[in-house]
């Protein structure tokens, strides 16, 4: 496959995820948030397996693979969907969607600490504008650490679990193909999701019933297209392409958040959201190391030609 195609792929990936975020915002506001969670995560994860059945790539798990999976499944699906149901349901889609994007840069401040990787000036003022930009985004109401609103800080930690996740995931990833992991960590995750909204919703079976056709429509796209059919292409594209290039495209996210909280939910963008992603955008170019990857290649294709 060309690199043509596998940019238009991720393109058409960033497009869903930065309106998946809408999707489940609209989601949180029908259903009670945990027990939906729980079901739509167990849709995609049952998505994923058809398809890995289907090619011949399903297998069981070695006990260290196990181990490795399990404790990024609590992070990555438990904490992570969690903490955004939750979120989405007391804060914007438009703040959740920017705040989200401050991921590339969570991982690579986390890499730091538990893989050993440089943090150089660039890199220290990366995470200085991508901290800057969130506080833009989370300070907007005026009333400073007191105007924080709950679901921006929820969503926070749905962004870090999730990055704290990807450090498990590289360690194991060398030997275990990413979608098979990402299969496990669907169903196995959501089980446990189920069993926390059985305690904190008693009633959360009752309110998946009696909604529109638009409504489970939502639903379904969410689970099977954002969730299951995301994350094994954006996995694929990874494989091609390489990290560096991927995590590019990760920047368009929140602009499609914002595109999409317009459009569908009649949200309105101010200043500060606008001067927060930007800031949040310069950070994760810098922060992540994209800024140093790309320059270093520019350069040697220049001496190249030379």
């Amino acid at each position: 496959m060309k690199k043509q195609q596998i940019y238009i792929i991720l393109f058409c990936i960033m497009v869903v995820w930065g309106f998946n975020v809408i999707a489940t915002k609209v989601l949180v506001e029908n259903f009670m948030p945990v027990t939906m969670t729980a079901i739509r995560v167990f849709t995609a994860g049952v998505s994923v397996f058809i398809i890995l059945f289907l090619i011949k790539k399903v297998r069981l798990l070695t006990r260290r693979e196990f181990g490795y999976v399990f404790f990024a499944m609590l992070l990555n699906v438990v904490a992570h969907h969690y903490f955004l149901s939750i979120g989405l349901s007391q804060t914007s889609a438009s703040n959740g969607g920017l705040i989200l994007g401050m991921g590339p840069l969570l991982t690579a401040l986390l890499s730091v600490f538990f893989l050993g990787s440089v943090m150089n000036f660039v890199r220290i003022l990366g995470v200085l504008f991508g901290f800057a930009g969130v506080a833009f985004i989370v300070f907007q109401s005026g009333g400073g650490f007191h105007g924080v609103s709950h679901g921006d800080f929820y969503v926070f930690l749905a962004i870090l679990a999730q990055a704290s996740s990807f450090v498990l995931i590289k360690k194991v990833s060398k030997t275990l193909d990413p979608r098979l992991m990402t299969g496990y960590m669907l169903v196995m995750g959501s089980i446990i999701l189920f069993g926390i909204s059985q305690i904190l919703e008693p009633g959360g079976m009752a309110s998946m019933v009696h909604h529109s056709v638009g409504i489970w429509a939502v639903f379904f796209a969410s689970a099977v297209i954002a969730t299951a059919m995301g994350h094994m292409l954006y996995n694929f594209a990874l494989g091609k392409v390489g990290t560096t290039e991927a995590a590019i495209f990760l920047n368009l996210n929140p602009f499609f958040s914002l595109i999409g909280a317009v459009l569908f939910l009649g949200e309105k963008i101010v200043l500060t959201q606008v001067v927060g992603f930007i800031l949040i955008l310069i950070g994760v170019l810098f922060g992540s190391g994209v800024y140093e990857d790309v320059s270093r290649k520019f350069k040697r294709d220049n001496q190249i030609q030379i």
